[in-house]
């Protein structure tokens, strides 16, 4: 058996997973999404399937397939030990962000404290 890294290893099962993620999607609407034939979907989602990443219901006509994270956890087991180096690039960017921000209001400001008023003889005139 195939162990989960390896499955997901394959882009079009990640294409796949990356889906399901937001939503149970039937075989149609994969196809239609991923623009993969059918026999392709339906090979990636047997995979998917047999290892427990995924569980399909159906729906009259249709077969709903919905993510099951369960499986996933040895990934984000193994990912843990890289996520503070992932934290300090996220804090940094979120600090740049933020600075970026800051810069666009602050070039902004003066903008707003400008008034529109006009000079006309000694009087001025909004």
């Amino acid at each position: 058996m195939e162990s989960v890294f390896e499955i997901i290893a394959e882009p079009n099962r990640r294409a796949i997973l990356s889906l399901l993620a937001g939503a149970e999607q039937s075989v149609g609407d994969i196809e239609r999404r991923l623009r993969m034939p059918q026999p392709t979907v339906s090979k990636h989602l047997r995979v998917l399937r047999d290892a427990g990443i995924v569980s399909s219901t159906v729906d009259a006509q249709r077969r709903l397939y919905r993510l099951q994270p369960g499986p996933l956890q040895e990934v984000d087991a193994w990912l843990a030990q890289f996520r503070r180096f992932w934290s300090a690039h996220i804090d940094a960017l979120e600090r740049h962000l933020n600075r970026m921000d800051r810069d666009r209001m602050d070039r902004r400001a003066p903008d707003k404290k400008k008034t529109s008023t006009r000079k006309t003889g000694g009087r001025s005139r909004p």
